[in-house]
C-alpha cells in the first residue's frame, strides 16, 4: 500500500483545489474525484493509500463509499471531510472504518499535519497490535512521565483498535486541551458523548471547557479515576 498516493473526494471545487494546494508541497502524488462514483472507479485502478473523503455528496455518497471500501479495499485508510454539526456521522464513519475526521472549515496545516501523521506510521511500519485497555494504560503512564506527544500516540493507538468507546476519544480530548488545543478538545469530548450519552468525564471536561475558568485545566478528567 502506498500512503503517499493520496485520492481526494469532494464535489466542491474549492475544497479540493485548497486541500491539493495544501499537500502539493508534500512528497505525495494527489489525485481527485468530484463524487462517489468516480471515487469508486479510480479506487478499483488506482494503488492509492489515503482517501481524504466528504460525506455529504449527491449520488453515492461518502458513508457508502467508505461501506463499500471496508469491504473490497481494507487496506486503505480514509480520513472523513465533514461540515460542522454532523460529529455523530463522523463517529459513524470511524465506526466503519475512518481513521480520522477533519471539520470544515480547516486550515491547510491541520490537513497537512493530519496527512503526515499517516504516512509516518505507514512509513515506520507501526502495527496495530496490543489491546485497547493496554494502549489507555500506556498513555495514562505517559501524561505521569509529561510525555504528552506519547500519550496522544496510545491514544490514537486505542482507537484505531476500537473506535466505538468512548475513553479514548474522551483521553484524547483531555491530552489536545493539556496541549492547549480546546476546539479540537472538544470535538473529541463530543464524539465520546455521542457513543456513550452517560460517559460523565466527557460531559464534565465539554462543560468545563466551554465556560471561562482561568483554573480549568487542573480538573481535566482523563477517565472515571483521573484528573489532571
Amino acid at each position: 500500500m502506498r500512503t503517499n498516493k493520496i485520492l481526494i473526494v469532494d464535489d466542491e471545487k474549492n475544497i479540493r483545489m485548497t486541500l491539493t494546494q495544501a499537500l502539493e508541497d508534500m512528497d505525495v502524488e494527489i489525485d481527485t474525484a468530484v463524487n462517489g462514483e468516480e471515487a469508486l472507479s479510480k479506487l478499483q485502478d488506482g494503488d492509492f493509500g489515503l482517501v481524504l473523503l466528504d460525506l455529504r455528496m449527491p449520488g453515492i455518497d461518502g458513508m457508502q463509499v467508505l461501506d463499500r471500501l471496508s469491504k473490497d479495499r481494507p487496506d486503505v485508510k480514509i480520513i472523513i471531510i465533514t461540515a460542522h454539526g454532523t460529529i455523530d456521522a463522523a463517529v459513524d464513519a470511524m465506526k466503519q472504518g475512518a481513521i480520522d475526521f477533519i471539520q470544515k472549515p480547516f486550515t491547510p496545516e491541520e490537513i497537512r499535519d493530519m496527512v503526515s501523521k499517516v504516512i509516518q506510521e505507514e512509513t515506520t511500519g507501526e502495527q496495530k497490535n496490543g489491546d485497547y485497555d493496554s494502549c489507555l494504560k500506556l498513555a495514562k503512564k505517559s501524561v505521569e512521565d509529561k510525555h504528552i506527544e506519547a500519550a496522544v500516540e496510545h491514544v490514537k493507538k486505542a482507537i484505531s483498535l476500537d473506535s466505538s468507546r468512548a475513553e479514548a476519544f474522551n483521553a484524547l480530548g483531555a491530552l489536545l486541551e493539556i496541549q492547549g488545543d480546546k476546539l479540537e478538545a472538544q470535538k473529541n469530548y463530543r464524539a465520546a458523548i455521542s457513543l456513550d450519552p452517560g460517559y460523565k468525564p466527557a460531559h464534565e471536561n465539554l462543560s468545563r471547557s466551554t465556560h471561562a475558568n482561568p483554573n480549568a485545566e487542573k480538573n481535566i478528567k482523563f477517565d472515571q479515576k483521573t484528573s489532571y
